[in-house]
């Protein structure tokens, strides 16, 4: 009888043990934790910026008034600001891109000039533009991207003359641009730059002739449109995920 009990004890014991394996755990699941997505630097890009322009050439100005010639060079800066838009495509940390950008450019410059005979004669300030279209190389350490860039420049910056009644000068040169900057994302989307660009943009002629001979004045003026520009920008990264 003995014998009897204690074997029905332990088939009900393995029965409940049986029975509660099948039943769900009381402990909860794990938490799911989000990927924090890693930030990269392809997509589309827009942004303003300003900054600092310098006339890295001379303003040759020659004036023949009858009795001799006279000339003068000046140097000139001003302030810089526009626009820019582009795109980046990041490989591991190498980056590559192209932007496009246009500035208002104040760094026409001025000259007063005098010919021999007391004729006065001066070339105003031009408020001229410039635009690039450059390709962009990078390397990227984290949320920090060093580059170097370089492409198409256009713009008119040239100095502008009304001298001595009539003068042709108004035009749009092309040429070519360098240069490189640091740039850092401060968030996902937003990102600061500080660049430094030089421009060359040919040489662009003037002329003025007014008076009849022998005391007929000529001016001629020759500026070779050379220069730097450094700015600090701010860019609107698009999200490319």
């Amino acid at each position: 009888m003995k014998k009897l009990l204690l074997a029905s004890v332990a088939i009900f014991g393995f029965a409940g043990a049986a029975a509660a394996a099948d039943l769900p755990s009381r402990y909860a699941p794990p938490p799911m934790v989000a990927a924090i997505p890693v930030f990269t630097w392809t997509g589309f890009y827009v942004g303003v910026n300003a900054g600092y322009g310098w006339n890295t050439s001379n303003n040759n100005n020659a004036f023949y008034n009858g009795v001799g010639y006279y000339g003068s060079n000046s140097n000139d800066g001003g302030f810089v600001g526009g626009g820019q838009v582009g795109y980046n495509y990041q490989m591991g940390q190498f980056v590559l891109g192209l932007e496009t950008d246009i500035q208002y450019a104040d760094i026409g410059g001025g000259n007063n000039n005098y010919a021999f005979n007391g004729i006065y004669g001066g070339n105003g300030g031009s408020d001229g533009y410039f635009g690039t279209v450059r390709a962009r190389a990078g390397f990227a350490i984290d949320r920090a991207l060093i580059y170097v860039t370089g492409g198409f420049a256009y713009g008119d910056v040239g100095t502008t003359a009304s001298n001595f009644g009539y003068s042709s000068n108004s035009s749009t040169n092309t040429g070519w641009v360098l240069g490189g900057g640091v740039e850092y994302a401060f968030t996902n989307n937003l990102t600061a730059k500080i660049e430094g660009l030089y421009v060359n943009l040919g040489s662009k002629n003037d002329y003025g002739y007014a008076g009849v001979a022998p005391i007929a004045v000529y001016d001629y003026s020759k500026k070779d449109n050379e220069f730097g520009v450094i700015r600090a920008g701010l860019n609107y990264k698009f999200s490319s995920y």
